[in-house]
């Protein structure tokens, strides 16, 4: 049966380290302490004495195992080992007073929620009590308390943190898959634009070739050799798709940008040269363009921003600048990731600056290869 410590035990038996039942039985040597007493002769009756060092030592380890087993059955446990802890501890004194920090452990394992701030407010009012009975001093009355909120307290806190952190990975996991669908869905609707059309078309002509075949062989070389053209652009685009490069290109992207930037007030300075290079990289440019300027458009607070594309020793250099108030150049957003990577994949840099005057600069270099190959 699955328990509510299985979201956060996961990790465990992945291999990963985390807080086990294991970790928290040594603090079963609390009981020590009033063995001490009992060996010593501080302790009696003897025929109590015993039976309750033992109950207490037997209580806490079943409570631990059972915290990281099913807390469930430990609650109980726990219960029965709060009344030994605080009746021995009230009735032999001395050493026996250790019994509560014991007991404070064992809350903080197990205890969760709004529950163990109240459990342990009670664990040390029950210290305070008994502390007092015994006759301690002022110092060792506050000490005892001190000790009992500290030890429920800490090992309350390292669980929930791991807890918290097998949440985060978790979550990190789960927004993976979901990236990983999305792409997929994506994938599919472009593999779906790109072919049903081109297919179709390809079908129209393939039935014009096997009518035309008996009756006139040069019309149907003609179709045929639209086939041919119409599948070599269709395989260009599928690699580009595949690659992961497809896009509207940098043309389509620099006219969105000035219509995008003209609606947020900003005011655009475009400069690019006649370029031609292939698709991929086309489309690259494009997509960084389109990042660029969304992340002026939303994060800028520009008035003012300035597109430039130039050749510079084999690669096609994308600078996008605006004029907003100073901020750090961190790049590291989502969209500056992603394009990162693909940069990189294309042997390609991205670099992200803030100039002492204000501003943000983008600048993308990549290699120029031209579409005629030249």
């Amino acid at each position: 049966m699955t328990t509510e410590r299985d979201t956060w035990l996961d990790p465990l038996r992945e291999g990963e380290r985390g807080p086990d039942a294991k970790g928290m039985y040594m603090w079963v040597a609390a009981t020590a302490a009033p063995m001490w007493d009992i060996v010593h002769g501080r302790s009696h009756p003897l025929w109590l004495a015993w039976p309750a060092a033992l109950a207490a030592a037997g209580l806490y380890v079943v409570t631990t195992h059972f915290a990281f087993a099913d807390r469930r059955r430990a609650l109980p446990a726990l219960g029965l080992l709060a009344v030994v802890a605080v009746a021995s501890a009230a009735g032999f004194r001395h050493n026996w007073l250790y019994l509560v920090i014991m007991l404070a452990v064992a809350t903080g394992t197990t205890v969760r929620g709004k529950v163990l701030p109240v459990a342990l407010f009670a664990e040390c009012a029950a210290a305070l009590a008994v502390a007092i009975g015994a006759g301690a001093s002022l110092t060792g009355i506050f000490s005892l308390a001190w000790g009992t909120f500290t030890a429920g307290l800490i090992p309350a806190i390292i669980i929930r943190l791991w807890e918290a952190i097998h949440e985060l990975k978790a979550t990190r996991e789960e927004l993976a898959r979901a990236a990983v669908t999305e792409e997929r869905l994506r994938f599919s609707r472009d593999l779906h634009d790109l072919l049903g059309h081109t297919l179709s078309v390809m079908v129209v002509k393939a039935e014009a070739v096997r009518r035309l075949s008996r009756v006139d062989a040069d019309a149907a070389a003609g179709q045929a050799a639209d086939i041919e053209q119409i599948g070599r652009q269709a395989l260009t685009e599928v690699r580009a798709a595949v690659t992961g490069y497809r896009g509207r290109g940098l043309a389509a992207e620099l006219d969105s940008a000035r219509a995008a930037l003209a609606d947020a007030g900003i005011e655009a300075t475009i400069r690019t040269p006649s370029v031609r290079p292939d698709p991929e990289t086309d489309a690259l440019l494009g997509w960084a363009v389109r990042e660029g300027v969304t992340n002026v458009v939303r994060h800028s607070r520009a008035s003012a921003c300035a597109i430039g594309l130039r050749e510079d020793g084999g690669f096609l250099v994308l600078e996008i600048r605006d004029d907003g108030p100073p901020k750090k150049a961190h790049g590291q957003g989502n969209g500056l990731v992603g394009l990162r990577e693909r940069v990189r994949a294309a042997a390609g840099s991205v670099e992200t600056t803030a100039p002492p005057d204000g501003g943000f600069l983008l600048r993308v270099a990549v290699p120029y290869a031209r579409e005629d190959g030249q």
